[in-house]
């Protein structure tokens, strides 16, 4: 039996506020093969990207993981030390694509300085040696290898995703986690980049998550997609039952707000706003907006079933 890359189990993720605890993520659960990509969407103030920091052990205070498991290829990282997740884990186990490729790189050094860092560090290399890589790694992604020299600032936005991704690929991790890597990106850079994605997934065959607000995106590279509402994934499966039916109200909604060329469907939206996750409401989180809400879903929360092989979706209408 094939062992999952990663599995993640009921893990807890809440941030411990003087307004009160903040959960959000709250008990998700998913597991990831060796080569696939999994997509996850929802709302602003969702948790995706706390779920992406929490897989790193990098919560920013006064967050912390909660409880749960995070278990990468056999070995649950919630119970490792700091130093060991340091040294052991990030970027050689488990590397990030940041949203803001600005704010990831360090505006006084050079590229080659920053993508040197890494591969002195974990690797031992020389800065001769570390050079050799930096440079093959930025023709993977694209790049010449004269943007070495040069600092952030001299680089364009779609340049400086690249230099990102490339500093991700660096040490051959088994997982990436990219979130949302193109939001910031005019739409023709935005296509070179989820093109390139594409060539990295089939050169490398490494396990990827990919978090972004936008579903188009998720359907072009995700094999599995997760919706994520309110701290929980509410409907998870391959892509094609979440995009070719959608079982959850939520779900559902976001499709709807698509615009769509060859479809006469009326664009709708979801009325009303996500909850506060200091005082979620009782039962089922999205039962305030949902227009199939019954007594049950107002008392009890749903929990993920099974409403086809591989296809998991948490709602009272399905029981």
């Amino acid at each position: 039996m094939n062992v999952p890359l990663l599995e993640v189990r009921n893990l807890k993720t809440y941030y411990y506020t003087l307004r009160g605890v903040v959960k959000a993520v709250d008990n998700v659960s998913f597991t990831l093969e060796r080569g696939e990509t999994l997509g996850i969407a929802g709302e602003s103030g969702c948790g995706k990207s706390t779920l992406a920091w929490a897989l790193l052990g990098l919560v920013p205070p006064p967050g912390r993981i909660a409880g749960g498991s995070i278990v990468l290829d056999g070995q649950d990282l919630t119970k490792l030390s700091e130093h060991d997740l340091r040294s052991k884990v990030r970027w050689k186990k488990v590397s990030m694509i940041f949203q803001g490729a600005m704010n990831a790189l360090t505006p006084v050094f050079t590229i080659e300085d920053q993508l040197a860092e890494p591969l002195m560090i974990h690797k031992g290399m020389h800065k001769d040696e570390a050079r050799e890589r930096i440079a093959e790694m930025l023709k993977a992604v694209g790049l010449d290898e004269t943007i070495m020299k040069r600092y952030p600032h001299e680089l364009s936005g779609g340049q400086k995703q690249r230099v990102i991704i490339a500093m991700a690929l660096l040490l051959n991790p088994d997982l990436v986690i990219a979130d949302e890597p193109t939001t910031a990106l005019d739409v023709i850079v935005q296509a070179q980049i989820m093109n390139l994605f594409k060539e990295i997934k089939r050169r490398y065959n490494i396990g990827m998550i990919f978090i972004t607000h936008d579903l188009s995106l998720i359907a072009e590279i995700a094999d599995k997609v997760a919706i994520m509402y309110a701290g929980k994934i509410v409907e998870i499966g391959s892509s094609d039952q979440v995009f070719g039916n959608p079982r959850h109200p939520y779900t559902q909604g976001l499709l709807r707000s698509i615009p769509r060329i060859r479809s006469k469907e009326k664009i709708t939206w979801i009325p009303g706003v996500p909850p506060d996750l200091v005082r979620p409401p009782p039962g089922c989180r999205f039962f305030p907006r949902c227009k199939y809400v019954k007594e049950q879903c107002r008392r009890e929360e749903p929990e993920l079933k099974e409403v086809e092989p591989g296809h998991f979706v948490a709602c009272h209408l399905y029981g």
